[in-house]
This record gives structure tokens, C-alpha cells and sequence, in this order.
């Protein structure tokens, strides 16, 4: 999937324009989960045409990541995706193929890399390792029905859906639908198993600093 844009870190409240300019519903973690909410960015492939984006929740990316430091954080990121039957590129002049489960999949496998990386890789060839990784998820995202993936089945509004779901060394990915858009997931620390995904009621929730006591981790009993 083409996009002009993609980040692993948080966004500035001002991205929230991005979000709000969206036609989609947007989906987090449901109420189930009680730590810390956040923005990330927002993606198009045609010019004013937003088509998927992500929040985060947990352990927001800290802002450098040294080499040889365990990287500690546990999060989770839910990645909503526009349904597109038909794509416009980002010039006008082409038509792009539609967006689907392996998109999300694809937009959630490169986020996951993009938001970890092995602590004894160098910086000057974490480039290398990033570019071949990617390659691997696209292709692990154009297979979904695949022996590197299994079934998961976890809440979504209340209604159990199905998930394509595969784990590695740097985290898990899962990507399947909702009502109105494509579902895709990753995160790390914190189990897959025990999510449950619902619309977003009023996106500027993200953009809340958590209340006073609060952390960054929690669920709901």
C-alpha cells in the first residue's frame, strides 16, 4: 500500500486536524482499557484524502532510542483504514489497487518495525535491517490466509470478529474488519489476547493528558 506518510511516534495535538478531517470512524481500544491514550499521525495517498491513520496506547515512543538500551515500553497501536474500492495517486494520474485486510496488516507490520528494532543494531545499519524487515511484512501482509498467521477472535463493538494474528521477536501484529473500515493492530509488552477494539466517540479524547495519578498502563476490572 502507498502512502506519504508513516511514524511510529506520537503526534502534536495539532495532527488532531488530520483526524477530524477523516470520513471514517476511527477505533482504539475500548473502555476495557483504562492507561494512557495518544495520537500518532494520520496517512493519504490522494491530495485531501485521508485514508487511514493511528492511536496509540501505553508507553508512548520515547523521543531517541540509544543503541544496547533494552527497550522496556509496552504499547499498543490500533490502525484504522479507510475502506477504498478505488484510489486515486497522490499526482491524480493513476488508479490504485484497493484497500483491504492485508493493507492493514501491511500499515500495522511496518509500524511495529518502525517503533522497535533489535538494541545491539548499530544505528548506521538499522536503515538496512528496517528496508529488508519491511520487505518480509509486506510480503507476510499479501498472505494472510498463510501458515505464518493464526486465527484470534476478540471483541469489536461488543461483537466477537475474526483477526489474522502472527507474533515475532519485535511484537505481535493482527489485522481483520470492523463496521465501515479495515482493523489492524500491533504492539508489544502487552498481550493481544485480552484486547477488545470500539469507535472512537470523540477523537480530542487522544489528545486528553491522563488524569492526575493515572498510568500509562492499566485495565479496566
Amino acid at each position: 500500500m502507498d502512502t506519504t506518510s508513516r511514524a511510529a511516534g506520537a503526534a502534536p495535538a495539532a495532527a488532531l486536524d488530520g483526524f477530524l478531517a477523516a470520513d471514517f470512524p476511527w477505533y482504539g481500544l475500548d473502555d476495557g482499557w483504562t492507561g494512557a491514550r495518544w495520537l500518532m499521525q494520520v496517512g493519504a495517498v490522494a491530495e485531501g484524502s485521508v485514508d487511514y491513520g493511528s492511536v496509540g496506547h501505553g508507553d508512548e515512543p520515547a523521543a531517541r532510542q540509544y543503541e544496547g538500551v533494552p527497550d522496556t515500553r509496552r504499547f499498543v497501536v490500533v490502525v484504522t483504514v479507510a475502506r477504498r474500492p478505488v484510489r486515486r495517486s497522490v499526482d491524480g494520474t493513476g488508479v490504485l489497487e484497493a484497500t483491504s485486510a492485508s493493507s492493514a496488516a501491511w500499515l500495522a507490520g511496518s509500524g511495529l518495525l518502525s517503533a522497535t528494532w533489535p538494541g545491539q543494531l548499530d544505528r548506521s545499519l538499522r536503515q538496512d535491517w528496517l528496508d529488508q524487515q519491511t520487505a518480509i511484512a509486506w510480503d507476510l501482509a499479501d498472505d494472510l490466509d498463510g501458515p505464518n498467521w493464526s486465527s484470534l477472535n476478540l471483541p469489536v463493538a461488543g461483537a466477537p470478529k475474526d483477526f489474522r494474528y502472527r507474533e515475532s521477536e519485535y511484537g505481535w501484529v493482527l489485522a481483520g474488519e470492523a463496521p465501515g473500515v479495515l482493523l489492524g493492530a500491533y504492539g508489544r509488552g502487552i498481550s493481544a489476547y485480552g484486547l477488545g477494539f470500539a469507535p472512537v466517540p470523540d477523537i480530542v479524547r487522544y489528545t486528553e493528558p491522563r488524569p492526575a495519578g493515572a498510568t500509562a498502563l492499566g485495565f479496566s476490572s
